[in-house]
């Protein structure tokens, strides 16, 4: 006798209907679907680095070319010119006079060919963003963030728009290096002033509840994330910590595993004053008294405040704590030159608290 799937198979088939398949059949059909993902995948990034390599040759050759007729001011422009119309009368379209132009820069950007090695990991369109940036740590940190954090081309842009690397630049202690290394799990790579959370949809210079700006990002929790950077993930919100007498509500709690500690975040709408860090301390204090589990490295604290103080910053336990520290937060995005003198301003705040 036959087995009642099978009957039923022989049944679909004969009216043309969806077969019924067995538990084997079912993981045989996945099995052949991850081969077909996986070759796609293998395929398509095959494809890209070979594409990243010719762009790069095509630029170089460009600029040797270009460098036989330096004498003619204009030459530069006729060659790329007629470059086009060639290609694009023989190739077809894609090879238009901005794309050539972006092809030479690309080679003047990275005109060694080991230097452009991780740029064959990212799609064209990520390249042709982090390319036009002035200085190489900096191009070299959206390089590698975009690879490791697997950044879609909106998202990058984004955080190059809101300047997510000289954000935490400005909170690295005065004295340290100037560039950020990405492979080293440090805490000062992890924290950004200020923060910016134009999609929280919260206008600006409006009073608002510190419960409404928590639901905000509860709501937005998936953008928030991509924030605050790597390694986060969100653990509790109102998160009740109980000691003997009293029980304590932190606003929100997340995990960084590659820190391997627990974030600690208060929101505060207002500007930062000397409670809000003395509350805080006593949080961390207490978090990694109650909580903290073995193997796990002592918690930090942020305290995402609207505006600070230099002199609350100064005199206060943030000046000599590794473990807690303040960020203002933007509720919009703000133009390059506001970000430009938030910065500077910070970085003067962190000169005067030496």
């Amino acid at each position: 006798m036959l087995p009642l799937w099978y009957d039923r198979q022989l049944q679909a088939m004969k009216k043309n209907e969806t077969v019924p398949c067995s538990p084997e059949e079912n993981q045989f059909f996945d099995e052949i679907k991850s081969l077909v993902i996986n070759a796609r995948s293998h395929a398509y990034a095959a494809v890209n680095s070979i594409m990243t390599q010719t762009y790069w040759r095509i630029g170089q050759r460009i600029v040797q070319q270009e460098q036989k007729g330096k004498e003619r001011a204009e030459y530069g422009q006729y060659l790329i010119r007629n470059l086009s119309k060639v290609l694009s009368s023989q190739l077809g379209n894609g090879l238009s006079v901005a794309n050539l132009k972006n092809f030479r820069q690309f080679y003047l950007t990275y005109p060694d060919e080991k230097s452009y090695t991780l740029c064959s990991l990212l799609t064209w369109s990520h390249i042709r963003l982090i390319m036009r940036l002035p200085e190489e740590a900096e191009r070299d940190f959206y390089i590698y963030e975009t690879h490791a954090q697997n950044w879609s081309v909106r998202q990058l842009e984004r955080n190059i728009q809101s300047q997510y690397y000289r954000r935490l630049l400005s909170s690295q202690h005065p004295q340290s290096d100037t560039k950020i290394k990405p492979a080293n799990d440090v805490i000062g790579n992890f924290i950004k002033d200020p923060y910016v959370m134009e999609f929280l949809g919260l206008p600006e210079n409006t009073e608002y509840l510190e419960s409404e700006l928590e639901s905000s990002i509860i709501r937005h929790l998936q953008k928030f994330l991509l924030e605050l950077g790597k390694g986060f993930s969100f653990v509790a919100r109102q998160m009740r910590v109980s000691t003997e007498t009293s029980h304590f509500y932190i606003d929100l709690v997340f995990y960084n595993f590659k820190l391997k500690c627990f974030v600690l975040i208060d929101l505060k709408t207002t500007k930062l004053t000397h409670q809000d860090i003395g509350q805080m301390d006593m949080y961390v204090r207490m978090f990694d008294d109650l909580k903290r589990e073995e193997g796990d490295n002592p918690a930090v604290g942020i305290i995402f405040c609207s505006d600070k103080d230099e002199t609350v910053v100064k005199y206060s336990v943030l000046s000599d704590n590794a473990q807690i520290f303040a960020s203002k937060y933007r509720t919009v995005l703000p133009s390059e030159k506001e970000l430009e003198e938030e910065l500077k301003r910070n970085r003067l705040t962190s000169r005067h608290t030496e």
